[in-house]
């Protein structure tokens, strides 16, 4: 396919006909970040016409846009959004509920701006682009395979911090929305991990970026698979034990990590990294209990479990891990085998900090704070189940890797207690009916010696 330009028509006028539409669209998106901060500005850092608006339309518009808050630190660049808008003179009724409204002024003035992934032609557009490498202005395709032609899209609508679509049942494109220059770890370890020959992820087998930022990854959609929090739920509403998924799914985690540590660098953990990474929780806990003040009778405990990790451990390796793992970043397919998805991390954080090595046991107690989680749901709460769970990941953990990470756990300890603050923190905010869930287990790692 060949170049297009890499701006559109009159780029110095469009985005100040977009911006007022963009400052309320923007901040009631499940996936922008800066929520309760004003929006002050915005600047346009690409625009590119994937589909030239011609007659009536539709055309599809994809940007790059800067959104300036109060409140960044200085120095650090403005976040930075992915946005696909489709543009029409006259909107279908089918596309009603994906308005964002009409332009005043500008190269579109008086034509209809919509959330262009909602229009079947133009998320199939983008499909098509995926299966032709190549450049479109600054935007760069790229596939591993051929793909078939012509799959139809649909958007899945769960609540998530981007966005993807289904193709035909059989691919799964995700859409980042905060974008930041690097590979983002959902296309970089998902491909090492591929090449390493390791089956428990979809392989990615396309992927659009620009300079240096990845845009999108395509993947097989595992059409006949559940997640594992679904699972676990049902397990625990019909009372049957999960311990033989727990061990399983502890087995394709140390799976995972042997494929990671064999495809890509690994290093040693020394006593003053390990010093570094307990001083961190800490000011995290002190910053979470200023936040919450039902933390602070328990400040002294869990400083303890932080004081006893970096006390305690000199020389352990890191390497590249999941980073946000938890029972939904897991599938379980018909066959029974578990898929490991959603590599990004902790979208909140810095991606340098996504990328870097960490012990393993970070993955192993997220998992465990995840049974935990689920076995909250349950009324009366079934403690014990969690504990069987846990105790079942972990021993098949021990089974694939040859290391159990509870022989080392004044770490794992360590990871689990920052895991709860940050809980204690985001439930106080978001969710304050389930604050117990996190506070209960705050209050047994404090006490734990």
């Amino acid at each position: 396919m060949p170049e297009t330009a890499s701006t559109t028509r009159a780029p110095d006028a469009l985005l100040p006909s977009l911006a007022p539409l963009l400052h309320e669209w923007l901040p009631r998106q499940r996936w922008f970040a800066g929520k309760g901060r004003r929006v002050t500005g915005f600047t346009l850092d690409a625009a590119t016409e994937l589909l030239p608006l011609d007659g009536a339309g539709p055309g599809l518009l994809h940007l790059l846009v800067r959104v300036e808050q109060p409140g960044r630190p200085a120095g650090t660049p403005a976040d930075c959004y992915q946005i696909l808008l489709g543009v029409r003179t006259q909107l279908p009724p089918r596309l009603a509920p994906a308005l964002i409204g009409r332009i005043r002024q500008g190269p579109f003035a008086g034509r209809a701006v919509y959330e262009g992934l909602r229009d079947p032609r133009l998320a199939g557009l983008l499909y098509e682009r995926l299966r032709t490498p190549g450049r479109t202005g600054p935007l760069r395709f790229h596939a591993t395979t051929a793909l078939p032609p012509a799959l139809a899209p649909r958007v899945l609508d769960a609540e998530q911090s981007n966005s993807s679509l289904v193709y035909g049942d059989s691919y799964i494109l995700k859409i980042f929305r905060r974008v930041s220059p690097g590979a983002n770890p959902d296309l970089e370890l998902p491909l090492a991990l591929a090449g390493a020959g390791c089956a428990r992820v979809p392989a990615p087998v396309a992927w659009f970026e620009s300079g240096a930022s990845t845009l999108g990854v395509l993947q097989p959609y595992l059409r006949d698979s559940r997640d594992g929090w679904r699972l676990a739920l049902d397990a625990l509403a019909d009372g049957r034990e999960f311990t033989t998924e727990a061990r399983a799914l502890g087995r394709a985690t140390a799976e995972v990590h042997l494929a990671l540590a064999s495809a890509l660098p690994t290093k040693r953990l020394g006593r003053a990294e390990t010093e570094q990474l307990a001083a961190a929780m800490d000011r995290r806990l002190h910053a979470a209990a200023q936040a919450v003040p039902a933390l602070l009778p328990h400040v002294p405990g869990l400083r303890a479990v932080f004081a006893a990790a970096s006390g305690a451990v000199g020389g352990g390796a890191v390497q590249r891990i999941h980073g946000d793992l938890h029972l939904g970043q897991t599938l379980r397919g018909s066959d029974g085998g578990w898929a490991v998805i959603d590599f990004e991390g902790e979208p909140a954080k810095p991606l340098d900090e996504r990328r870097s090595p960490q012990p393993t046991v970070r993955d192993v107690a997220g998992m465990l704070r995840s049974f935990d989680y689920a076995a909250r749901t349950h009324r009366p709460w079934n403690a014990e189940w969690a504990a069987r769970c846990r105790a079942a990941y972990c021993a098949g953990y021990a089974e694939a890797s040859g290391a159990d990470p509870r022989a080392d756990p004044a770490l794992l300890h360590a990871y689990e207690t920052d895991k709860a603050v940050y809980e204690v923190v985001y439930e106080a905010r978001h969710r304050p009916d389930w604050l117990p869930v996190p506070m209960s287990a705050i209050e047994r790692l404090a006490a734990s010696p």
